[in-house]
């Protein structure tokens, strides 16, 4: 029992050290073997859901209309499921007050989640834009980021580009927890793709979205999933390391992150097949390679970690002192945040496999 408990902790452990350790060390440092045109320019749509968003819908339109990109050539979309508290009315007054501004207004009849919500907005006015932005209200932009977003794309073969984030809170445990995703991500994606992407800014070829039918309605994500779906159909999905999006940490974090664990571990389980459902699907080796070891990671890893614990105090209450003291090691380890913030992931991801057994959780209490 106690030797089962120390090689699942060896392969929980073991593998993503030596994953992150490979692609840190060949891939990390390396130049982007993509196109990219600093003035190059495609008119896009930017879509934001909304939900009783009236503390910062104003602070998240200043932040859209403050890019130095061509008002010309950004066209804003607001898709608003059924507020309550005041949000339509200041998204009016805002485009009232801003008549240079492209703006849209689209509201739902009634609130049924985040993606359909955008399929909403996607069914019901056509994105003028040759690329669409996905982006949360409680994300802000640095003032370039739509342009250096965009310079990507001048490579034809890059069709979803997502920004790395970074907290609010300098502080907080989540900022190791990104210091690592975002180098992770950003590695993946100078490799070919990375299937992770983030909804604070998340771009993709219009004609692609479209291509699909939208958003696949299996999952709650708006990132990943069609992400994840655009390199399974030939092209590349990365993340970009110079261009960085500040995100709160709200005082519901844990929710939160099981949240959107919930949504992506779905996005793993099905969009691959989905991608062949749809007769899209266009394999790639590189990126087949990519997408076991994070469906690995994501799926199937934090469950080792859980099983070497249960084997190991099971042990320990059976009187194995070796138990007990792998056990103590594991706790006094604690005070150290990488640690720390790898294991609270593990519980994030264990939470929401859980979750996803009784409810998807695709429209959430706010």
């Amino acid at each position: 029992m106690l030797a089962a408990a120390v090689a699942l902790a060896l392969l929980h452990f073991g593998t993503p050290l030596a994953y992150y350790a490979y692609l840190k060390a060949k891939w990390l440092g390396r130049p982007w073997d993509v196109k990219i045109d600093e003035k190059y320019k495609l008119k896009v749509t930017i879509i934001i859901p909304t939900y009783n968003e009236a503390k910062l819908i104003w602070r998240k339109l200043d932040n859209i209309y403050s890019q130095d990109y061509p008002k010309s050539l950004m066209e804003i979309v607001i898709v608003d499921s059924k507020s309550s508290d005041g949000t339509v009315e200041l998204v009016k007054e805002w485009a009232r007050s801003h008549p240079d501004a492209n703006l849209v207004l689209i509201q739902e009849p009634e609130r049924r989640g985040m993606v359909p919500a955008l399929n909403y907005a996607l069914q019901n006015h056509r994105a003028s834009g040759e690329i669409i932005v996905f982006t949360d209200a409680d994300a802000f932009w640095d003032t370039d980021a739509l342009s250096e977003i965009v310079k990507y794309f001048a490579d034809p073969n890059i069709s979803a580009v997502t920004a790395s984030i970074v907290p609010e809170a300098d502080k907080h445990i989540e900022n190791a927890y990104r210091s690592f995703f975002n180098q992770l991500r950003v590695a993946e994606s100078k490799l070919h793709s990375t299937p992770v992407h983030n909804g604070a800014l998340a771009a993709f070829r219009t004609s692609l979205i479209y291509k699909v039918g939208g958003l696949p309605s299996y999952t709650g994500n708006n990132d990943s999933t069609p992400a994840s779906l655009i390199a399974f159909m030939g092209y590349r999905a990365i993340q970009v390391d110079d261009v960085v999006v500040k995100e709160p940490v709200r005082d519901d974090q844990f929710r939160r992150k099981v949240r959107r664990a919930q949504h992506l571990l779905l996005s793993f389980l099905k969009t691959k097949h989905y991608a062949k459902k749809l007769g899209v699907y266009k394999p790639n080796k590189t990126f087949e390679k990519i997408w076991r070891i994070e469906w690995w990671l994501h799926v199937v890893n934090p469950w080792l970690l859980a099983a070497s614990a249960i084997l190991l105090l099971t042990s320990a209450l059976q009187g194995s002192l070796a138990a007990a003291t792998l056990m103590g090691i594991g706790l006094a380890l604690l005070p150290i945040k990488t640690y720390r913030t790898w294991l609270l992931q593990q519980l994030y991801l264990i939470a929401a496999a859980l979750r996803n057994v009784k409810t998807k959780e695709i429209a959430w209490s706010k």
